[in-house]
């Protein structure tokens, strides 16, 4: 159990940018908040036929991100917000999920509070295949919205595509899970394709690492994009 001052950990993070255990004291001593990026991660809750339970998104999600903060450049400055849970999922094997425009809703709402708090960059960090092109129109609706400088990323991108029909290597997703966890999957809930032999199997260190290293030179990427002109107002086209 956590000591009395200890933050309870309502999810896996790396505690010094962790939004939650900040303090508000924390908050106005940070300098230059339009350079600080704020990730907001995304997670549903499915079975992708790896045997594993519903929150496996959230459980390959946030430790790669963890990883990626902590091997991250001193010039990427970031905060992270609690992973949004209740997405949509409007495939088979999905629970506790939403409608499209109420998810869209949801990450608008809580970009608007950091938006609200005072920054103006926000990457989206996505682990669920249903809701890729969802982040992409939230992202959008938020650059026109609120002029704020939007980012997204999908976990797919970095090698961990939890679907199945376009997983380039499920095995790699399957090492991570068992490394994650410590035990291996419930066999009688695998799909074809989603474990290796013991000869091929990955080492889940070796690919949190990969993923986490990749992650990472993206956020450089994005820290080092100048900010928007104009505070990111858009300038109405005129008609001729």
């Amino acid at each position: 159990m956590p000591t009395p001052n200890e933050p309870i950990p309502i999810c896996v993070a790396e505690p010094n940018t962790f939004w939650p255990w900040l303090t508000w004291a924390d908050f106005s001593r940070l300098p230059d908040k339009d350079a600080v990026l704020v990730v907001v991660p995304i997670a549903g809750f499915a079975d992708w036929g790896l045997g594993r339970p519903f929150d496996a998104e959230e459980t390959v999600l946030m430790p790669v991100l963890a990883e990626a903060v902590r091997r991250r450049s001193d010039k990427v400055r970031l905060l992270v917000v609690p992973p949004l849970r209740f997405v949509a999922g409007p495939g088979p094997g999905t629970a506790f999920a939403v409608d499209a425009p109420t998810a869209i809703a949801f990450i608008n709402e809580v970009c608007g509070s950091v938006k609200a708090a005072g920054f103006s960059r926000v990457v989206l960090f996505n682990a669920s295949p249903w809701n890729e092109e969802i982040v992409d129109a939230a992202a959008r609706d938020l650059r026109i919205e609120r002029n704020l400088q939007m980012f997204c990323v999908n976990l797919s991108a970095l090698g961990l595509d939890f679907r199945p029909d376009r997983a380039k290597s499920r095995a790699n997703l399957q090492a991570l899970l068992t490394s994650l966890l410590g035990r291996e999957p419930d066999a009688a809930s695998i799909s074809t394709g989603s474990s290796a032999s013991p000869s091929e199997a990955p080492d889940g260190a070796t690919v949190i690492a990969e993923a986490s290293i990749h992650l990472a030179s993206l956020l450089e990427e994005i820290a080092a994009r100048p900010p928007l002109a104009r505070g990111g107002a858009l300038i109405p086209m005129m008609m001729p």
